[in-house]
């Protein structure tokens, strides 16, 4: 795979630390996420998350502005920020002031947004097809933003006016887009204004996964996730890029099995990924019990085993 001077390198790894805790608590984990020799880390961008709702929840931009500041290698990002509940002006603003705090190691992940809790909070939730079109023109304006000093916009959507974004970014023309894409018209724009593209693999449909194992339903989720790779190079092509020069962002976390329950499922969701082109995989720190739980053990050996991890994609 390449890296971003175009020489051969191994995978990424990053890990998703989800923003429940106080900072008093939570600075350790990000520093031990350094330590550990993760090459990113994420946290959801959300105002709260299906069946954590009614649990501590953080926002987002000061949680990686802290994070920033005890730390100095690690890259940061959003996991991913949507237009639910964002404004493009306001949010470039936000996201120079970070990549500024960062010295130039954030990482904005982008995503149109679903309808879950996010969606219809400042209002009635969109549909689906002007859901895509927003996502289309929030990105578009972004990196408007993201890299001239005064922009002018007026579209269906949004309207900027005279929208200073001074001095721009660190990282030149503007911060990396990381953009979460699994159906061809989120593609066309990851191709588009992506420097990476980002899946969480296919969700797959009750009646697919209803009766069977959970390594059949894992086996599913492999085969349709080969197919979005192959779907992600036709745009890729269609927007004339080389799809192997994007970098790709797999969370193994979209699979039905949690790829932290056990060392062979980490293992082999590694060797896929690779196996599938993904230059990042990305996995959530285990919690104690519900959605992502898993024993924090493993996360010690996986960090343990980089090296020989990162080898898989060499």
């Amino acid at each position: 795979m390449t890296t971003d001077d175009g020489t051969t390198g191994g995978l990424r790894f990053g890990i998703v630390l989800l923003p429940q805790d106080r900072w008093v608590g939570a600075r350790e984990r990000w520093q031990r996420a350094e330590a550990m020799g993760f090459d990113h880390a994420w946290t959801y961008d959300h105002l709260a998350w299906r069946t954590l709702a009614d649990e501590p929840w953080f926002a987002t931009v000061p949680l990686l502005a802290a994070a920033a500041a005890v730390t100095s290698r690690i890259r940061l990002g959003t996991w991913v920020a949507t237009p639910n509940f964002r404004h493009p002006v306001p949010f470039a603003k936000d996201v120079m002031g970070l990549d500024d705090i960062s010295d130039g190691r954030l990482l904005l992940g982008l995503g149109a947004g679903g309808s879950g809790w996010d969606a219809g909070v400042l209002g009635e939730p969109p549909a689906p097809a002007e859901r895509t079109r927003r996502f289309a023109e929030f990105t578009a304006l972004l990196d408007t933003l993201l890299t001239q000093p005064v922009t002018e916009h007026a579209g269906e959507f949004y309207t900027a006016h005279a929208a200073r974004m001074i001095p721009g970014c660190v990282q030149r023309p503007r911060v990396p887009f990381v953009m979460a894409a699994n159906g061809p018209r989120a593609m066309r724009l990851a191709a588009r204004h992506g420097q990476a593209w980002l899946t969480f693999g296919p969700s797959l449909p009750d009646d697919v996964v209803e009766g069977v194992s959970p390594a059949v339903a894992q086996e599913r989720w492999w085969d349709g996730l080969a197919a979005m790779v192959d779907r992600f190079g036709v745009e890729a092509r269609a927007a004339g890029r080389d799809p192997a020069r994007i970098e790709r962002h797999l969370s193994l976390d979209g699979a039905p099995v949690f790829s932290l329950s056990s060392w062979p499922v980490l293992q082999e969701g590694v060797e896929r990924a690779a196996a599938l082109g993904f230059t990042d995989v990305v996995v959530h720190w285990p919690r104690a019990q519900g959605v992502y739980a898993g024993p924090e053990a493993l996360l010690e050996r996986m960090a343990g085993e980089l090296a020989t991890l990162r080898a898989v994609g060499g």
